[in-house]
């Protein structure tokens, strides 16, 4: 079956297809997996979507929305002097998603399946709805809660134990919006425990707070220039002020990798120095309402974060490092991060009833978090998703075992009591008994055949040897036994803890 699924986000739109190989792949808008969700209204007529409408936003910024789905609750929007109902206004961005999707599909998808947040109710799920039948979509698309869609990524495309029962935390940071979510594992999928979130923080708020503090400075020494990047007047100082914002948000983005970085003043021919330390300083306020909002949520759904299995970050303003580094100093729990944030929710959601990929019952999640040196991660603390690895075969076979060694040659030496007798470890069985009946022989005879035996414990020219001699070879032969015993019994032991470490 060819299904489509949809991220409608407020920053950046991401959809992924599944083809009925069960292979997925995501659609490509610029080459990029990131549909920017902007919108401008020409004055012919013709609506833009994504880059192109971020390009034409310098000509009228009042044709131009930047945050469709900002605007769930307004009913209509006013574009340039129209009014447009919001249904219409989303319908816009999924339709652009359609037409990809049918490219590249050859046709239209099966199944159509939307993620949202776990907040919203039945209303705006019900404008959701409404936008994907006017884009042509589909008139009953799947709606799936977005931190449901996370955890399935979490469990399926990473292959992370959540046992049934056990629970997981999903911290959502967007572009424009956060949400903290609790999930819990049930036998056909996850259900939400509790959820929490904050409508005024994302990577816009962030933004926009870098310019704040590149104000401070620059204001005063270049109080004009300043005030035309600040408040445009014209299509020219519109363009300066787009282009100030995409470098802030480059800058931003590029801080999450690096120490340092510049931002460009277009109108000053200024490259202001800005640094992680700095950026920290101005989100962190910001970033400790989300962990305090994430604590809440996980207070609600009853839990302590020590009983949860993991915390899953999504979303493309997750990336920050610090963001990690509070959640683990907060709420003691070291959390899973990824380099696409982006896209988990939405592969998440077609992994949905799909064969992709197995769930493993045990092994720890595949992380690729903080760097060490900012999320001291002890033992203790992956304790819920790696608990049994860490007592698995490669850890406790040689710290069990030892003790059963001393036991063995107790239980082993039954071989020793049977072998002697059917071979006699020094000399193979008779071949030919009657020609060695006690008949006097010449010496020759005797010497030329000595290997054929009486049957009995000792050779036959043991009987010609004194009692001392006897014994001397008795007490040899019995020393070669129990050597050759002892010898088995090692070997034996060697392949039971083969077996077991491996």
């Amino acid at each position: 079956m060819r299904v489509l699924g949809i991220d409608f986000g407020t920053s950046n739109t991401v959809a992924m297809v599944r083809t009925p190989d069960a292979r997925m792949r995501p659609l490509l808008f610029d080459g990029s997996p990131l549909l920017p969700s902007a919108l401008y209204f020409n004055t012919d007529g013709k609506v833009l979507v994504g880059r192109d409408a971020e390009r034409n936003a310098r000509l009228d910024p009042a044709r131009f929305e930047p945050n469709p789905k900002r605007r769930i609750d307004d009913g209509e929007v006013f574009i340039g002097e129209h009014p447009m109902p919001v249904p219409r206004l989303f319908a816009h961005v999924l339709s652009q998603v359609n037409a990809e999707a049918r490219r590249q599909l050859g046709g239209a998808p099966e199944e159509v399946r939307l993620t949202h947040p776990a907040r919203w109710g039945e209303r705006r799920r019900s404008l959701l709805v409404e936008a994907a039948r006017l884009a042509g979509l589909s008139d009953r698309p799947r709606l799936i809660a977005e931190p449901v869609g996370a955890a399935s990524y979490f469990t399926a495309v990473l292959g992370s134990a959540v046992p049934v029962g056990r629970s997981l935390a999903i911290y959502d940071l967007g572009g424009g919006t956060f949400d903290a979510t609790v999930v819990r594992r049930t036998q056909s999928g996850f259900e939400v425990l509790a959820e929490d979130g904050v409508a005024d923080i994302g990577g816009l708020d962030f933004d926009h707070a870098i310019i704040e503090h590149l104000g401070k400075t620059y204001s005063q020494s270049h109080p004009e220039k300043w005030a035309s990047l600040a408040n445009p007047t014209d299509a020219s100082d519109r363009r300066l002020r787009r282009m100030l914002y995409e470098d802030v948000r480059g800058a931003k983005e590029m801080l999450s990798r690096t120490a340092s970085t510049d931002v460009h003043l277009p109108s000053m021919e200024i490259d202001a120095h800005l640094t992680r330390e700095e950026l920290e300083t101005l989100v962190k306020p910001y970033l400790e309402r989300t962990v305090a909002c994430l604590r809440r949520a996980i207070e609600q759904a009853r839990l302590q974060p020590k009983d949860l299995v993991g915390i899953f970050l999504v979303g493309g303003s997750s990336r920050i490092p610090l963001a990690a580094h509070l959640i683990h100093t907060e709420l003691g729990v070291a959390p899973t991060t990824l380099e696409q944030p982006e896209t988990v929710v939405v592969e998440g959601a077609l992994c949905i009833g799909a064969a992709v990929a197995p769930v493993r019952t045990s092994g720890t999640p595949r992380q690729v978090a903080p760097p060490p040196q900012q999320r001291p991660v002890p033992a203790a603390t992956h304790a819920p998703v790696s608990a049994a690895p860490m007592s698995g075969v490669p850890v406790s076979p040689a710290v069990q075992r030892p003790p059963v060694v001393p036991q063995r040659p107790a239980v082993v030496p039954q071989p020793v009591v049977q072998q002697p007798v059917p071979r006699p470890p020094v000399s193979p069985p008779p071949v030919q008994q009657p020609v060695f009946r006690p008949q006097p022989a010449p010496q020759p005879v005797v010497q030329a055949a000595p290997q054929p035996a009486r049957p009995g414990p000792f050779p036959p020219q043991a009987a010609r040897q004194s009692p001392a001699q006897q014994g001397e070879a008795a007490e040899r032969s019995w020393i070669a036994v129990i050597v050759v015993v002892l010898v088995l019994v090692a070997v034996l032991f060697g392949i039971l803890l083969w077996q077991a470490l491996s």
